[in-house]
């Protein structure tokens, strides 16, 4: 006959529970001597495998939002750019934002920190489980006219509305077409009140016009976010400028 332990790992095996397959003897042995009872024992098990499904589903989520990098809000510098609203970052952190499907708009001059604060919130929804989708608007407007002239655009469409964070950054460094002007128009409105849209941009409101190429598409989108939205200022001196020449600085220092 099979001995407990051969069944034990088979049956955990055939359960997909490689973490209490991993974790159970040495578990078993830590309890032994620390006196806890079997249910306790058990619960440790357990919640070791949920932890570790919760860290590999939190990995999964990150690598589906295709970010360009994964940054954190501890990493950001708040004093270098005084302009920003810390406590509201903060609060946007805790993600009860995406929940009520509002948007956020983070705007500002380039270097000021607009794609980190971006990525740090998108990370932040993903380590809450949510779906986030980080892109580019000049990269999303490709992605699109690529998705119609392959006859796919209704099927990419959906999977753009089944993200509950659609993060679209830079949006005004690339003058847009104007047809990549109506469909990335046709992404935001597809989304209103549906799904949450943070928008990255070093163009004021009334230099919009400027990128999307019509008075009438701008005043249509911006009606959109802006309804229910947070807006992050974000002016101030380069901090990527800023940090080269500390860099160079010291440099010269040694």
């Amino acid at each position: 006959m099979e001995t407990p332990q051969v069944l034990l790992e088979h049956y955990l095996k055939q359960l997909k529970l490689p973490t209490m397959l991993r974790e159970y003897a040495k578990l078993a042995e830590q309890c032994a001597k620390e006196r806890v009872d079997f249910q306790r024992f058990l619960l440790r098990l357990v919640e070791a495998e949920m932890l570790e499904r919760d860290r590999k589903a939190t990995e999964r989520r990150i690598k589906a939002a295709k970010f360009t990098v994964v940054k954190s809000l501890e990493t950001f510098d708040f004093l270098a750019i005084p302009s920003l609203n810390k406590k509201l970052v903060l609060e946007l952190a805790r993600c009860e934002w995406i929940t009520r499907r509002e948007n956020v708009l983070a705007l500002g001059n380039s270097g000021t920190g607009k794609t980190h604060i971006a990525l740090a919130l998108g990370l932040a929804a993903c380590q809450r489980g949510m779906r986030v989708r980080f892109t580019t608007a000049a990269a999303l407007v490709h992605e699109l006219i690529e998705a119609r002239d392959e006859k796919r655009l209704l099927r990419f469409q959906k999977h753009l509305l089944r993200q509950e964070l659609l993060i679209v950054d830079e949006l005004g460094f690339v003058p847009l077409s104007k047809t990549g002007a109506e469909m990335l128009f046709e992404v935001f409105s597809q989304r209103y009140e549906r799904g949450s849209t943070l928008v990255t941009s070093n163009l004021p409101f009334a230099e919009w016009t400027e990128v999307l190429g019509s008075e009438r598409l701008t005043g249509a989108l911006l009606d959109r976010l802006t309804h229910h939205v947070h807006i992050l200022e974000m002016n101030g001196d380069s901090y990527r400028l800023k940090d080269s020449k500390r860099k160079r600085a010291a440099e010269r220092a040694t």
